[in-house]
């Protein structure tokens, strides 16, 4: 370590804390910048990079400084300008990933094949030119679409792999067995036009410096400094490419914290940030655990539920200020009454005083917001969606409901023009002109010129077949809207349309959600009366926020958050199945199970001064209501820094934890723990109810859907909401249950009891 201490401190360096200042003076050898969240790591990485500068350590061009986004990159150098003038546009070399690499690549260029002048494709370019490489190998490309492959081959890129580095075993996740060979095709192509796509600008110059030394030491010898923020979120291509120009100089400065690495998703690796003192023995590792954002109950709070986690560096969050509140933990029956819970705490904070501009309301999901949003436009309260669309404006949102319009509706044209050809039919740009040509000249709607213009010679013989099954369609849908109810026609029409299909062979990572949200869109249409209901309140909705002006409260998801901060948070659903994700721990077990911990981590240390965190009983998920037990990271809140309550019956203490291994379903995802998920509520009144649950979740990992052995047809038995019933019905683990009350109603078998 080399510190220098001046006896007269410059201004960036005299308002820093002690962890702060040896982040900034430990200038030589490798360091690991610890820093929790709102520790004020930027402050000091940028006050670190201004000192290199300022000292004279290293010119403004010898100093590799890397962000993740471009954002980061202006605030970066903006800081820094503001240190050492304008010395700071001397670095060239100040910026994201890409930019960098992408710097670099031009320079050598032919060492890869590709001139200095490439292209680089944009998303739509590359699922272009990966469908006419489908096409040519004769797949189905319903089966095995172009999308698919383009996500498989980034994650390929983002592993630093080539075409020569997939073995069978990769190449067999696409097209039986022909990843690896459609990936070096397209790597042909991709040459064979002087293009590269985005992940090709690492992986390029990853291949480059590996395998031409001179390159390599040229750059180990420019780079007398490296700096790297967010670290944690490095993917293997990143880390790879980093660790190759640090060999030499090896000052290398890192800054990142492993228990907000939330974006696996994307390829990120936390083990890269847990193994950097392996990687250069001998680091400085400087924890920065000083909060200058939220209350000391509130990083109890998430300090206590993130050392659940096994394998993490550890470090201990605190601050100077008051108290403040506990956290809050609050029981509801069901979404709605979570959305009108968060109303009223809304409007209560207003009548203090407080700023709609201070308040978020963070989901696991984006299909959580709809109820939100449903219930502020009712009480007139303005919101905004931060990271995403508003629920209705989402585009596979936007296509049912174009759908659902020109049932309703057939003179509306813009609803026609929408979906005519989505999804895809086979109605070219021509076919299309000459319907809108013969609609105007005849003075009537496209959807009645298009019925018409079947009975010419103006269409293709494909064309004309695409287009009448597409009349006949809607014909068909209108005659069911007179006597189907409006919810199921929905269902019915997303399926026979082919959109569900459509969505249902997109592998990306969007696709699963795009169906969620459309689950959720026919689970709304169930509380309006009609069609022509439920669209004019969707018009209401769409309406809202015209304008950008005034206080707005911030929806968005944990992920979209992550380095925002707010006053006051509601952290809603956190339910298991929900929060976690149950997707998340099917797929990916302890690792996701931690991954899911680190984002609530996250969500807790968004607030400054106040944080609510609710669940439901009872939720609508994917279109059918499911009775939850509280998320297991509730119970691992520490209780001194918790208050909870419920609104419903017997819930003055939740269904606060026995956590006995014994009864954990889930005991191997809970390593470090020391409790499982086993949750009993206090109130007798429900007491059969958690341990029903539990044990089908339990039993649900290893049978799927077989359904349960204690039910037989005509057998009594209870429900949570729906009450007392007989069984009329077994399919599988689907019953069909005459209530008393509620009718008939299909449930799943793990949410009864014999009664």
């Amino acid at each position: 370590m080399n510190q220098v201490v001046s006896a007269h401190e410059p201004a960036y360096i005299s308002g820093l804390n002690a962890p702060q200042r040896d982040a900034v003076l430990t200038t030589e050898g490798p360091v690991l910048m610890l820093a929790g969240a709102g520790t004020g790591k930027t402050a000091a990485l940028t006050a670190r990079l201004a000192h290199i500068i300022a000292t004279r350590r290293a010119w403004p061009s010898e100093i590799l400084a890397v962000t993740f986004t471009n954002k980061a990159a202006r605030e970066m150098k903006e800081r820094v300008g503001r240190i050492i003038g304008d010395a700071v546009e001397g670095m060239p070399w100040l910026g994201t990933f890409h930019s960098i690499c992408a710097k670099m690549l031009r320079r050598h260029a032919e060492l890869v094949g590709l001139q200095s002048n490439f292209t680089i494709l944009d998303t739509d370019d590359q699922l272009r030119l990966l469908k006419q490489i489908v096409q040519a190998a004769e797949l189905d490309e319903k089966r095995w679409p172009a999308r698919q492959l383009a996500g498989l081959i980034d994650q390929w890129k983002n592993k630093g792999l080539t075409p020569a580095d997939i073995d069978a075993g990769e190449s067999e996740r696409f097209a039986n067995g022909k990843g690896g060979a459609l990936y070096a095709i397209y790597q042909q192509r991709l040459k064979a036009l002087n293009a590269c796509d985005f992940g090709d600008l690492l992986l390029h110059m990853l291949t480059i410096l590996k395998s031409h030394r001179d390159v390599l030491e040229s750059y180990q010898a420019r780079f007398k400094y490296i700096l790297v923020d967010e670290y944690q979120d490095t993917n293997a291509s990143q880390y790879l490419w980093l660790r190759l120009l640090a060999q030499a100089n090896k000052n290398i400065c890192v800054v990142g914290d492993d228990d907000q690495s939330i974006y696996s998703w994307r390829g990120a690796e936390v083990a890269n940030i847990l193994r950097f003192e392996k990687d250069f023995p001998g680091a400085a590792v400087i924890r920065l655990e000083q909060n200058y954002r939220s209350t000391p109950h509130i990083l109890a709070a998430a300090s206590g539920l993130i050392e659940k986690n096994g394998g993490r560096l550890g470090k201990s969050l605190w601050t100077e200020v008051d108290a403040g509140e506990k956290v809050q933990i609050i029981g509801v029956w069901d979404g709605p009454e979570e959305a009108r819970r968060v109303g009223e705490m809304v409007e209560d904070y207003q009548r203090s005083g407080g700023s709609l501009d201070d308040m978020a309301i963070l989901v696991r999901a984006q299909f959580q917001t709809r109820e939100f949003e449903d219930r502020f436009i009712a009480i007139g309260l303005p919101y905004r969606i931060v990271g995403g669309f508003r629920f209705y404006e989402r585009a596979e949102i936007r296509d049912a409901l174009a759908y659902l319009r020109l049932v309703n509706q057939p003179a509306d044209d813009l609803a026609f023009e929408r979906i005519v050809n989505q999804p895809k039919r086979g109605l070219g740009d021509k076919a299309l002109a000459k319907v809108q040509m013969f609609a105007r000249a005849q003075g009537i709607p496209l959807s009645l010129a298009a019925a018409r213009i079947l009975d010419s010679d103006e269409l293709t013989p494909q064309a004309r077949r695409a287009l009448g099954g597409f009349i006949a369609d809607l014909a068909r849908w209108r005659d069911l809207a007179t006597t189907l109810p409006h919810y199921d026609l929905a269902r019915q029409l997303l399926d026979e349309s082919g959109y569900t299909a459509m969505l249902q062979a997109d592998k990306s990572a969007e696709s699963a959600g795009r169906l969620e949200n459309l689950t959720e869109l026919t689970r709304a249409m169930e509380d309006y009366e009609n069609l022509g209901a439920f669209l004019e309140h969707v018009s209401l909705v769409m309406d809202n926020d015209a304008t950008a002006d005034g206080e707005k409260l911030t929806m968005m998801t944990i992920h979209a958050a992550k380095g925002l901060e707010f006053q006051q948070t509601f952290l809603a659903g956190w339910e298991e199945g929900v929060f976690p994700s149950q997707r998340a721990l099917d797929e990916g077990g302890l690792a996701s199970l931690e991954e899911e911990r680190r984002l609530a981590y996250v969500a807790i240390t968004r607030a400054r001064q106040k944080c609510t965190i609710l669940h439901a009983a009872n939720r609508r998920i994917y279109g059918q209501w499911t009775s939850n037990i509280p998320s297991r990271f509730i119970a691992e809140l520490p209780t001194d820094h918790i208050e909870e309550e419920s609104s419903f019956s017997g819930g003055e203490s939740l269904w606060r934890a026995n956590w006995s291994q014994n009864a954990d379903p889930f005991a191997h995802l809970n390593r470090g723990t020391g409790r499982g998920p086993g949750w009993q509520r206090a109130s007798e009144t429900y007491a059969a109810a958690p341990t029903r649950i539990v044990e089908a979740r339990g039993s649900a990992v290893s049978l799927g859907n077989q359904g349960r052995s204690d039910v037989a047809l005509g057998q009594r038995v209870f429900h949570q909401k729906f009450g007392y019933g007989l069984i009329a019905e077994i399919e599988g683990n689907k019953l069909e249950i005459d209530f008393d009350q509620a009718g008939r109603k299909r449930v799943i078998d793990t949410f009864i009891t014999p009664a």
